[in-house]
């Protein structure tokens, strides 16, 4: 979770399984660092509770991720699974013979402009982070809270090489809210208790996809992290807005037609692709596995979430 400079009420919060950018994106220079995970929304806002912060270090660099690059020359901080020169220390950010899981442990402060109170307002955008290994969803969509609470329920995502062992290669997986071991009661209460809260203080929600594009894994390539920043910089300063958007035949929800700054055809996954009826096969076996995935809350569901789960 992240706040404006110097404005505590804007404030967003970001959902995302392992490996989909949650520490990268919410570590945003432009942006006061609430936390990196284990975070509370009650009546009085978001607050954060671990301390620390827990970042992936495979290819990691100054350029794209500053903030944490940084941080792994500190003293104190953790460094797991990663190889080094024994005589100088040097990490070796690009060296997975170990495994592709490298991570560091550091504490918030060690972040530039994290928060010294760990609070923040009532979220005003709320980002859903997933990694397409499919191709197929944008870089980014606005959904309506019942298709928020649909997404939010289905929590899709790829696991990637470095979350889990023996994954080489992305596979796709729902675990619901994001989360699925951890919660103890049925979807459907954390998924109406979410969509209360959205209704309640006006969130708006975003779906955000930080896998490929220009095809599926093996054939396309990850989401630029510039093009992904841009658009959330857009999101959250309030400029994405005021574009227009289209409605994703796929899926039902609003996507931009142009943003500044990023590129028009990222912006439209088929046009992305080469083969154009691979897309369209592909795109079909994604809303296949969305909608029998789904099938498990629909008898719990009111009717606008079975609506948005059609698209």
């Amino acid at each position: 979770a992240n706040h404006a400079p110097n404005n505590p009420v804007d404030t967003a919060i970001f959902f995302g399984l392992s490996g989909t950018g949650k520490t990268t994106l919410s570590a945003d220079p432009e942006r006061v660092l609430i936390g990196d995970d284990e975070h509370g929304w009650s009546d009085r806002g978001t607050f954060n509770f671990e301390g620390g912060c827990y970042a992936k270090t495979i290819n990691l660099s100054a350029d794209a991720e500053p903030e944490i690059y940084a941080t792994t020359s500190k003293f104190g901080t953790v460094i797991e699974n990663m190889i080094y020169d024994e005589e100088t220390f040097e990490l070796d950010f690009d060296d997975d013979s170990l495994t592709a899981n490298m991570r560091c442990a550091y504490p918030l402060e060690y972040i530039s402009n994290a928060s010294s109170t760990a609070l923040g307002g009532h979220p005003k955008n709320i980002i859903m982070l997933t990694c397409d290994a499919f191709g197929v969803l944008p870089p980014i969509a606005r959904l309506t809270p019942a298709q928020a609470m649909y997404h939010f329920l289905s929590g899709f995502t790829s696991k990637v090489a470095g979350t889990e062992r023996g994954i080489t290669e992305p596979q796709p997986t729902f675990s619901t809210c994001f989360g699925a071991p951890f919660m103890p009661l049925r979807p459907e209460m954390y998924g109406n208790l979410l969509r209360d809260k959205i209704a309640k203080h006006g969130a708006t929600c975003w779906l955000v996809n930080t896998g490929w594009t220009g095809g599926a894994y093996g054939t396309g390539h990850r989401m630029p992290i510039k093009a992904t920043r841009a658009l959330l910089h857009a999101a959250l300063n309030g400029s994405l807005a005021k574009v227009e958007f289209r409605k994703d035949p796929n899926f039902g929800f609003e996507v931009p037609v142009m943003v500044e700054g990023v590129p028009e055809l990222l912006l439209d996954p088929r046009r992305t692709w080469s083969d154009k009826e691979a897309f369209d096969a592909q795109a079909q076996k994604l809303v296949k596995m969305f909608a029998d995935n789904f099938e498990q809350y629909v008898p719990y569901i009111d009717e606008d979430v079975k609506a948005a789960a059609i698209g």
